[in-house]
């Protein structure tokens, strides 16, 4: 990965779980991190976690401001391996996908996509109409990858953690990022 840095993104969308799993894993891998919170995720993130904001913050090498548009992440100079953002909410992704970067967040997403760099959404939202199916055209167009947390049920999950750690792991793997979360198909038993 080059430099070892990942930018994190964390919306709104139900699903704050994720982002905190990806944080705690480069954490054990060494990989820097990079973090922005939307002001939904804030809320999110007490919501459905025993985590603050300010908790989660420190899970990160760095967090910066959701309205600090000119942090170092939002510019094409700040040399890293890509963005994910996980979980990232349909505004999210509208924003991202039509240009219209209001908040560091989406700005730092645009950045990567201009840099051609990986730019990973988790996407949680079902069901979609045509706009949203739209939007994801654009950026699977522009060179976003669209990884919406789906469980895989081959590897016989026990517990939630079981699937989020899976989809996590198969994030890492899109970033060719050597990682024991996701379970690898192994063929049919016979």
């Amino acid at each position: 990965m080059e430099n070892q840095k990942l930018i994190v993104g964390i919306t709104g969308a139900s699903g704050a779980i994720y982002g905190i799993r990806l944080l705690q894993a480069c954490q054990k891998l060494n990989i820097q991190t990079h973090l922005v919170i939307s002001k939904s995720a804030e809320l999110t993130i007490q919501h459905e976690t025993e985590y603050s904001g300010a908790a989660l913050k420190k899970l990160a090498d760095k967090a910066y401001n959701v309205n600090d548009i000119g942090a170092s992440i939002a510019s094409g100079s700040f040399k890293n391996a890509g963005m994910v953002i996980a979980p990232c909410s349909i505004r999210t992704m509208s924003e991202i996908a039509t240009g219209t970067t209001g908040s560091l967040l989406t700005r730092a997403a645009d950045v990567a996509l201009k840099e051609r760099r990986k730019l990973i959404l988790m996407l949680r939202e079902t069901p979609l109409h045509a706009g949203h199916l739209r939007n994801l055209t654009q950026l699977a167009e522009l060179g976003a990858i669209i990884a919406p947390p789906v469980p895989a049920f081959y590897t016989n999950p026990q517990n939630i953690d079981d699937i989020v750690n899976h989809s996590v792991g198969r994030v890492l793997d899109l970033l060719n990022i050597e990682n024991n979360l996701a379970h690898r198909w192994q063929g049919l038993r016979t």
